[in-house]
């Protein structure tokens, strides 16, 4: 039965609403078209976002994160147990601690059929260095990396630093990936113009279509490590010939088509349909990110009014933790209030500076707090994303929260890959600028002031959309990076975090999992430190 035939005649097609029908007929036909479809096997899966930037390097969006996961492939990587694996590269360091000696693996060739050598990891890791908060941080401490010889990558440190494998090994946004010299030498504020990685899949450009569909290849050049998969370390054997992320923004309209076999994977579980679709004897439901999410708000600091602190810090003892978490995941079984900007349970936490955050006793603060501060009344822009169901809930209650304590408020609702484009613009609010936007941070990505991009204090040289500048903070980062006694970096980390919370560069509002579900016919999905990977998944035909 064709792939049209079977949404005409499944039992759910009779569920959709006309809205529904015309998506899922929209979805249909592109599949029709695909010459590959009905060759081998194909895992068709509803991914949390739409893809529609491609450069991982460019943006810490996480779907541009999964996405190079599939088509690119990393020097070193984490495993289940955070420990610190070779991938593309094995590695030794010198006794002072000073020189980091990269020996590629045998075996590593481009999607164009050309070797990985030594020049294009250094001219990944140079751009990567210029976008991620742990790669400039590590590029701070850095005195030269050089291509010794066609495989052997030499890091030479100024001073010892601590965190150099866990830099290139880290497992989210930004991920260090490897890319051809070519592609590597474009400007790291501008998108790479092909998608040539050396990676377990290859994307299939011809075939991409925004808002509709992402194509995948099995890379049959490529050549897995030995070892099994564990997270995004070990063997990423590939057991599937093609893998295909369908776009289907409405919930409902994804859950019928996994039900009736016409997708087989959906990253986000809805909270609501969690308790029938437990029951469904064809589906698997497991929280693959055992970490979690910690999902925040972003101020603009150039701008009015965010540009004034007092009044950042009459909307921050405005916001409260739980009625953001109750609007956005309803089910207490899967969210955390956590004061903690490193993430509660984890070796840095700590409650510093959180407590109208947590316990939502701030209002009447904020409000005499907002009266002091010299706010004329300027709005609050507000980007609100509809299409992530994950994000769509935030903006809504936060603007109410705001309006509460006197604010003025303008939420402008688009999807999310408008958000993530339009939230790197420095652009006036008048000229398409903003106030205020939200997202979600994978565990792995806040465990410490380095790899917590959001404590930056850089502003517009290097640091994260929202631009604070602020060198104590600096100042305590770098302390941190040089730390190597476990109680002195705990103690540090509250200093961060209090200053993080006295300047508002950004707001915790609390922690969430959220498990995915697919199809019993898939076999061998696993788990990761902040993704959902394609590799050693097979599907039973």
């Amino acid at each position: 039965m064709s792939y049209m035939s079977r949404w005409r005649h499944s039992a759910a097609f009779t569920k959709l609403t006309l809205p529904g029908v015309a998506l899922a007929a929209a979805l249909a036909l592109p599949s029709l078209s695909s010459p590959a479809l009905a060759a081998g096997k194909t895992i068709s899966a509803v991914m949390h976002s739409d893809l529609r930037v491609l450069d991982p390097i460019i943006t810490t969006a996480y779907i541009v994160r999964d996405h190079g996961y599939m088509v690119y492939d990393t020097l070193l990587a984490i495993d289940e147990n955070f420990k610190v694996q070779p991938q593309m590269a094995s590695w030794k360091v010198s006794d002072d601690k000073l020189v980091y000696t990269f020996t590629l693996r045998d075996g590593l060739k481009w999607h164009d059929g050309k070797p990985v050598t030594a020049e294009d990891c250094v001219a990944s890791l140079q751009r990567w260095g210029k976008r991620d908060g742990m790669g400039q941080k590590l590029m701070d401490f850095t005195k030269s990396i050089e291509a010794t010889d066609a495989k052997t990558i030499t890091l030479t440190l100024k001073e010892p630093y601590g965190l150099v494998l866990e830099s290139i090994g880290k497992p989210s946004s930004v991920v260090p990936f490897m890319m051809p010299k070519r592609l590597a030498d474009t400007p790291a504020d501008k998108a790479i113009s092909e998608q040539i990685g050396s990676g377990p899949f290859k994307f299939v450009q011809a075939e991409f279509q925004p808002g509709v569909k992402a194509v995948y290849e099995k890379n049959t050049d490529y050549v897995p490590r030995s070892e099994p998969a564990s997270w995004t370390a070990g063997g990423k054997v590939v057991k599937v010939d093609r893998v295909e992320w369908i776009t289907m923004p409405d919930a409902q309209t994804a859950v019928n088509a996994l039900q009736s076999g016409d997708i087989d994977f959906m990253e986000n579980t809805p909270y609501d349909m969690i308790p029938v679709l437990a029951k469904d004897k064809d589906l698997k439901m497991e929280v693959l990110n055992k970490l979690g999410y910690q999902t925040l708000g972003r101020m603009n600091f150039l701008y009015p009014p965010f540009d004034n602190i007092k009044i950042r810090r009459a909307a921050f003892l405005a916001m409260s933790q739980k009625p953001v978490l109750d609007a956005l995941i309803g089910n207490a079984d899967y969210y955390k209030v956590c004061g903690s900007v490193f993430g509660c349970g984890t070796p840095l936490e700590t409650t510093v500076g959180s407590e109208t955050l947590v316990k939502g006793n701030g209002l009447a603060e904020a409000k005499k707090a907002l009266a002091e501060s010299g706010y004329d009344g300027t709005p609050v822009v507000i980007m609100a994303p509809t299409d992530v169901s994950t994000l769509k809930a935030q903006p809504i209650v936060v603007a109410q929260q705001l309006r509460d304590a006197g604010f003025k408020v303008e939420v402008q609702a688009t999807d999310w890959q408008t958000v993530v484009t339009r939230r790197a613009s420095q652009k006036p609010i008048k000229e398409g600028g903003w106030n205020m936007f939200f997202t979600n941070w994978v565990g792995a990505d806040i465990l410490n002031p380095i790899s917590n991009v959001s404590t930056s204090g850089k502003g517009k040289s290097g640091g994260w959309f929202g631009w604070t500048e602020d060198a104590k903070l600096e100042e305590l980062r770098d302390k941190f990076s040089r730390a190597t006694d476990p109680a002195e970096q705990k103690k540090l980390a509250a200093e961060v975090q209090e200053r993080v919370f006295e300047q508002v560069t950004y707001i915790p509002l609390g922690e969430y999992q959220l498990p995915s579900i697919w199809r019993k016919s898939l076999t061998g999905v696993i788990g990761g430190a902040a993704t959902p990977v394609f590799w050693n998944i097979d599907k039973k035909e």
